[in-house]
């Protein structure tokens, strides 16, 4: 068990490569999951942000009742 750890003297090489692959196969696997929650927030906002804008300049009832008189 012990010669397979070693690697035949190349597990200083082989191992911290094995580690790297490893990290990047579950980075690339959690990473669309951070960024669609970043997405969908990002888009939450900007429709809140347009519907504030829509209330803030769609004419009231009033308003146009008193430019019609």
């Amino acid at each position: 068990m012990h010669e397979f750890f070693a690697m035949g003297g190349y597990a200083a090489y082989v191992w911290p490569a094995y580690t790297v692959f490893f990290i990047v196969l579950a980075w690339d696997w959690i990473a669309p999951a951070f960024r669609r929650r970043q997405l969908l927030n990002e888009l939450r906002g900007r429709l809140a942000r347009e519907q504030l804008r829509r209330a803030r300049t769609a004419p009231t009832q009033d308003s146009r009742e008193g430019a019609s008189a």
